[in-house]
């Protein structure tokens, strides 16, 4: 079985067709459709080369068209804006009435632990929906017009502080903030795909270690780069935390499969990290 536990309708010009056919063509038993709920001010203009120009995101209309196509084969994730005054409302009805199983993908202009994101988490939490969060610090990349560059979420700190707060609550990290901290530097201010060989000390190990309820997203090129900029490094991280690791793309290549399977990984392992951690998550039984 496979599992690709991070993408998105309509993304990459990838409709129910588009995807379903991508599917078949790479093996995936199951895919997480994702939303991406964002206010105009946070909505960089690059994203309309690769999501349809008739609004802002990936509202979670396009999650329910495409997942009812093929239910047995969609899951289906939606996260509303912290700052809604009835973000827990709106994510309580699309779980009663369309079967909403992820809390997935929060990528907004406000830090992990802000008060109002905290009280969604805590409901996440309660409704046993993982929350994947997108991490990207406020990086000059001198392109990004009209802002000089797009963060979201805040910072690791801000990250860890919600987890502190919501033990209760599982949440996934996810995009180029998060997994830069996979080596024990300060690039991840500096550079979103650090490349080179990984220092010892490293937050994200450290973090996964610690915290019970933190798993790691491998998918996009942020995962991908993080476990072969090193691949000795690679390797064992994905050997110890075999337990905390879910397979997904971000996109409709065979970029980090073609990786995985070129590491040679225990077939235990490689079962954990491409589908067992994902069914776990969802509360279903992995054997």
């Amino acid at each position: 079985m496979l599992i690709d536990a991070h993408n998105h309708p309509n993304w990459h010009g990838h409709d129910s067709k588009k995807i379903l056919e991508n599917m078949d063509e790479h093996g995936i038993d199951q895919l997480w459709l994702f939303t991406w709920e964002v206010s105009d001010d946070e909505y960089p203009p690059s994203y309309h080369k690769v999501l349809p120009p008739t609004g802002l995101g990936i509202p979670l209309e396009d999650v329910i068209s495409v997942g009812k196509e093929a239910p047995d084969r969609f899951v289906m994730g939606y996260m509303p804006h912290p700052k809604r005054p009835d973000a827990i409302d709106r994510l309580k009805a699309a779980v009663e009435i369309h079967g909403i199983r992820v809390a997935s993908e929060l990528k907004v202009r406000v830090t992990f632990d802000d008060p109002d994101a905290i009280r969604l988490y805590h409901f996440c939490g309660e409704e046993g929906l993982p929350v994947t969060i997108h991490l990207d610090y406020p990086i000059d990349r001198g392109r990004d017009y009209p802002r000089p560059n797009w963060w979201y979420g805040g910072s690791l700190d801000a990250f860890e502080r919600a987890i502190v707060e919501c033990p209760n609550t599982i949440f996934i990290g996810h995009a180029p903030g998060f997994w830069a901290h996979i080596s024990g530097d300060d690039r991840a201010f500096t550079d979103s795909y650090p490349r080179g060989k990984v220092k010892p000390g490293g937050r994200v190990p450290q973090m996964l270690r610690k915290y019970p309820n933190l798993f790691a997203d491998l998918s996009a090129g942020s995962g991908l780069t993080a476990i072969s900029r090193d691949r000795k490094f690679g390797k064992k991280f994905l050997t110890e935390f075999q337990n905390k690791l879910i397979f997904g793309r971000d996109d409709f290549n065979s970029l980090l499969m073609d990786y995985l399977k070129s590491l040679n990984l225990s077939k235990i392992a490689f079962e954990k990290i491409t589908y067992k951690n994902a069914l776990k998550l969802l509360g279903e039984c992995a054997d």
